[in-house]
């Protein structure tokens, strides 16, 4: 794999740590700037809207660009957003902050994925993606706790401080490292919206929002569920959420790696699982070992989908992925918002912090029957074109023999 590859993972873990650390620094936030912790939480949702909606706008604004120049200009937009929210003096500023920050999320995953997957040879592509896609989960794992421990402990301004640094070093890594890869001729952004006419790239977005949202239905009430149904104390919450990170950097490797050979049985394999697991969640949720390993399973197999979702989508994209490849990065925004707020209407209803799993196993189920449809789609494509490709070669050949015919008389 080329060091430009780690490059981009430096960046992703940056944004993945920003994105997250936040919910473990709410307390500390909300204190600082006298709001209440629901308050505070718009820094959250400020951040995912400006992930859903800067995706498109910043990869539109950057079809003018190379993809090199428009990867460090995000990265730039990431420091600035990060510095905001430093040394913001007033909520408001905080909330602009995240959000500047947050603008440069979709567009760098998806443009990262296009040229990580242009880095490599065609049977490495999915490999390459998942190992841009590491650094958004090793931030999971050693990123946020790391982040969450400093802010507690020095203050949540150092914090973003850091995150801010780091920015300044996956732009110093894409700087030097990623090649100057021209603009592809002929694209534009008229090119690149006509990718959305294409069914296949629908599908693949809507298994995005379904499979993703299927693992954000459980964890966004990890906490709740873990200490008030498994037992756990509080303080427990960390470490498991280290585990979930731990599953996740595991399933985005195995995913990249088997997505390259077989992509479609691995979205099958990845879907069906983690609608099992998220159901039996349900159960396990009672005992700590047995939800502190379902925890992991549920990591491992939803982000064992991601490498296989984005690659479909620049497949099906093939030509002009890039716009497609960032909204796709929205989708999974898209997903844990409403799996989130599935999760919440179950709970308000009174069918007690395990509802949510069952919420997951469906959206779960949902992804995996959209694989099978698109699948079958793609199937009946193939053998219409197979079809029209016979009767093209008939008709050549009864054309040859009746010129022949024509000679020899």
């Amino acid at each position: 794999m080329p060091l430009a590859l780690l490059a981009l993972a430096i960046g992703a873990f940056g944004i993945g740590t920003t994105e997250f650390v936040i919910m473990g620094l709410l307390p500390e936030i909300a204190g600082d700037f006298g709001v209440s912790i629901p308050t505070a939480g718009l820094l959250v949702t400020g951040y995912a809207l400006g992930v859903m909606f800067g995706a498109p706008l910043m990869t539109a604004l950057g079809t003018k660009m190379s993809r090199k120049r428009i990867l460090m200009l995000l990265m730039g937009l990431f420091i600035v957003g990060n510095l905001l929210s430093a040394v913001a003096p007033t909520f408001s500023v905080m909330l602009i902050g995240r959000v500047v920050a947050s603008l440069a999320h979709g567009a760098f995953f998806g443009i990262g994925a296009v040229v990580a997957a242009d880095l490599v040879a065609p049977d490495k592509k999915a490999g390459a993606i998942a190992m841009m896609f590491t650094g958004l989960t090793v931030a999971n794992v050693v990123g946020v706790p790391l982040g969450t421990l400093i802010g507690q402990s020095v203050g949540w301004r150092v914090t973003f401080t850091v995150v801010a640094a780091l920015g300044v070093l996956g732009l110093a890594g894409i700087a030097k490292l990623v090649p100057d890869m021209p603009k592809p001729q002929g694209v534009r952004l008229r090119h690149e919206l006509a990718a959305f006419k294409n069914v296949q790239v629908l599908l693949a977005m809507a298994m995005t929002v379904l499979g993703f949202g299927g693992v954000f239905a459980a964890i966004t009430y990890i906490a709740p569920m873990m200490t008030q149904v498994a037992g756990y104390a509080d303080g427990s919450v960390t470490w498991l959420l280290v585990l979930f990170g731990l599953g996740m950097v595991g399933g985005n490797l195995v995913g990249g790696r088997f997505a390259d050979r077989a992509l479609m049985p691995m979205l099958y394999v990845s879907l069906g699982s983690l609608a099992v697991v998220l159901a039996l969640f349900t159960l396990t949720a009672h005992n700590k070992i047995a939800a502190a390993v379902t925890i992991v399973l549920i990591g491992a197999l939803g982000f064992a989908a991601v490498p296989p979702l984005q690659k479909r989508v620049l497949d099906q994209a093939h030509g002009a992925p890039t716009l497609a490849s960032a909204v796709n990065i929205g989708a999974f925004n898209l997903g844990n918002a409403l799996s989130a707020w599935l999760g919440g209407v179950v709970i308000a209803a009174g069918l007690g912090y395990t509802a949510p799993n069952w919420v997951g196993a469906v959206l779960a189920a949902a992804a995996l029957l959209l694989a099978v449809l698109s699948a079958a789609l793609e199937r009946r494509a193939d053998s219409a074109d197979h079809a029209a490709d016979q009767v093209v070669t008939g008709a050549e050949q009864a054309q040859s023999v009746k010129q022949r015919s024509v000679v020899h008389n």
